[in-house]
């Protein structure tokens, strides 16, 4: 897998791409079907589920305003939930409100709450509660890293981010009676409710930060929980267990007791669960041939992909048929079988498989849906670029350097092959350049309006929130932060074409229809894979093994289960 990229305040940053892909494949949740005929519903002494987390000690937080890894993220989600939730098909879905709807200039979002919420103390939840989380994840003091980025089109939140206000209730929170929230956002952006379905925006209660501070998260078998569960047992180091809570507001989990245990290795938690110890452990590579044909085996594609780009600003990439001509160049099908294994699924698609807006028919440069490229139109192509570029043949180009990070022999194997197509087909010879991640980061950043830094460079993108706009607009629009490839933002002949692609992108995200919206974003990511803005490589996928004990459970590419689904999942046992 390559190196991923996420973003904070000021810079973006990639995790240890091993250790991330590991938490993902063992993230707590997935699918099963109906029990078996000779199996019967276990009684309530035997509902358990054992997950492991593998590479950590110990959670980071339980504080919804602060989650930011794998591990936690997920803790949080049986903890607390938020005015929207995701369902098993990542669609948003309302969750503490009832219903919402928006005016007519897509600005101000009007929830209203369910009757009769409480967190897991009894207390009773309102819009207040609401407002004061929102608010309180957005405060310096609380020291949130993810708020800033996904709440900050509230209206009033840069003022509060930047310490220049204490709130943004009364701007752009408004809570006209206890159970009616009003959010009013900065633009149009109809991907707030994708954004509020993200931890930094769950429901935490007031009286527990009051009277424990920023350690309210040790006493969550007091109250403060939201969500399905509460906290039962907290062994820091070894391990945490969940019980349903007893005031959920929704139907109740049928599972008596969820178990996270650490782990250091995912050798060591695969052992533990063929002892049975466990009851879901993700794939060895080593293992995948043998695992994959056995009955409790999975793999599931995520929402994560693998793609090359390319700075606008350097030769020879500031020309879109050589752009077409790498891309092209490229068998991805050889690539996913030789390297990966069959680990990963080759794609052309930026917008990844298993989530709202994947378009079925979109095609790559050549206006086919072929993943083994095509290398007599690369050739073309190429051939038509360098006249257009008074280029006379491919020895006259500059030097070209495939930058990405060390650490993973995989990514070297791939890059290495993608190497040895592109001198295969184009005659082209192409440099590897390896370099730790973070200096990988720093060259990326400084590449946009930048031609002197990257030319061509290997990351990958893992979904933040399952919303077109986090993948199209959040990465190629308008001085944004991602658009380090500076699409739309240099002098090349096509140069007008992207900014109106980039308007198109800014129009999308604020389209109340979602039907329009969605063939909005599909026929912007129709143009961006034709103009080579990324370059897809694979689709990632979990490969985890599950025991067929635990039934009701349904896979998603983000390795989430959704609050109200736990009344559904529960284990057998032989009748």
């Amino acid at each position: 897998m390559f190196p991923t990229r996420k973003t904070d305040l000021t810079r973006q940053y990639l995790y240890l791409p091993g250790l991330c892909l590991l938490l993902v494949l063992l993230s707590a949740c997935s699918l099963f079907g109906d029990a078996s005929p000779h199996m019967v519903k276990a009684p309530a002494n035997k509902q358990t589920y054992v997950i492991p987390q593998v590479g950590i000690t110990d959670l980071d937080t339980l504080d919804p305003a602060l989650t930011h890894d794998d591990a936690s993220i997920h803790a949080v989600q049986m903890l607390y939930t938020g005015l929207v939730q995701l369902n098993d098909k990542l669609e948003v879905v309302p969750q503490l409100a009832q219903s919402w709807q928006t005016d007519s200039d897509g600005l101000t979002w009007t929830f209203k709450l369910k009757p009769h919420l409480t967190f897991s103390d009894g207390t009773p939840l309102t819009s207040a509660d609401v407002a004061y989380s929102l608010n309180r994840a957005l405060l310096p003091a609380t020291q949130s890293t993810v708020a800033p980025l996904y709440l900050n089109i509230i209206k009033g939140a840069s003022q509060v981010i930047a310490g220049r206000s204490a709130s943004i209730i009364g701007t752009g929170v408004t809570t006209p009676d206890a159970s009616t929230i009003m959010i009013t956002t900065e633009q149009p952006a109809t991907y707030l409710l994708a954004r509020l379905s993200m931890n930094c925006a769950y429901v935490v209660e007031k009286s527990m930060v009051t009277k424990y501070g920023a350690q309210f998260t040790d006493h969550l078998s007091q109250g403060g929980a939201s969500g399905p569960f509460r906290v039962a047992d907290y062994k820091h180091g070894q391990s945490i267990t969940f019980s349903p809570n007893t005031h959920y507001y929704n139907a109740r989990p049928q599972l008596q007791k969820v178990t996270y245990r650490f782990y250091q290795t995912a050798q060591e938690a695969y052992k533990a669960y063929t002892n049975r110890q466990i009851d879901t452990a993700s794939v060895p590579l080593a293992n995948y041939q043998n695992a994959r044909k056995q009955k409790d085996f999975h793999q599931v594609p995520q929402l994560w992909i693998n793609y090359y780009t390319m700075n606008y600003l350097t030769k020879p990439f500031d020309n879109v048929k050589i752009r077409q001509a790498f891309a092209l160049a490229i068998d991805k099908q050889a690539i996913v079988q030789n390297v990966w294994k069959g680990t990963a699924l080759p794609t052309n698609h930026i917008l990844p498989q298993g989530m709202p807006g994947y378009n079925e028919k979109l095609t790559g440069p050549d206006q086919t849906q072929k993943l083994s490229g095509n290398p007599k139109l690369a050739q073309t192509l190429l051939k038509e670029g360098l006249k257009e570029e008074n280029i006379a043949s491919v020895s006259d180009l500059p030097d070209i350097e495939l930058s990405y990070a060390t650490g993973v022999p995989t990514i070297a194997q791939e890059i290495q092959a993608t190497i040895q197509q592109w001198q295969k087909v184009l005659n082209i010879s192409v440099k590897p350049n390896p370099m730790d991640y973070n200096t990988l980061l720093d060259k990326i950043t400084a590449s946009s309006m930048n031609n002197q830094e990257l030319q061509l460079w290997a990351l990958s993108w893992i979904g933040e929130y399952p919303d077109p706009q986090d993948w199209l607009a959040y990465q190629f629009g308008k001085g944004t932060v991602n658009n380090n490839m500076n699409y739309g933002q240099n002098f090349g002949p096509t140069a007008a074409k992207q900014q109106a692609l980039q308007d198109q992108l800014t129009r999308a995200d604020g389209l109340t229809n979602t039907g329009g919206r969605l063939q909005a974003y599909q026929q912007a990511e129709q143009q961006l894979v034709n103009d080579v803005a990324w370059l897809p490589m694979e689709q990632e996928t979990a490969i985890f093994l599950r025991t067929t004990d635990i039934v009701g459970l349904v896979d998603n590419g983000q390795n989430t289960t959704p609050p109200d689904d736990w009344a559904k999942i529960y284990r057998v046992q032989a009748g």
